[in-house]
């Protein structure tokens, strides 16, 4: 699985509908509206790099009221839950 975060920067006036319709495209996990050099910061999920070629600008580029986007494609996931379960394999209770 293709793990992505799309930096989208987005009209103004556009922002929640915006935010909105790009959440409910298929492959797309969450959608954050935030301050910052962004307006809206998607995670996405696609099993092939062709896919996320497809849903990048194919959908979410095209979506009304989105300008740009910027893809970070990520390598790795760290998270507090997952090195707290792996210290506690073998681990009983």
């Amino acid at each position: 699985m293709i793990t992505a975060i799309v930096l989208i920067q987005a009209e103004a006036d556009a922002i929640p509908d915006a935010a909105q319709a790009i959440a409910d495209i298929e492959g797309v996990g969450e959608v954050y509206s935030c301050a910052g050099d962004v307006d809206l910061i998607a995670t996405v999920q696609v099993s092939t790099h062709e896919d996320l070629a497809d849903l990048i600008p194919g959908r979410i580029g095209k979506v009304p009221g989105v300008l740009n986007t910027v893809t970070h494609i990520a390598f790795r996931s760290y998270s507090r839950t997952d090195t707290e379960s792996a210290f506690s394999i073998g681990v009983e209770d």
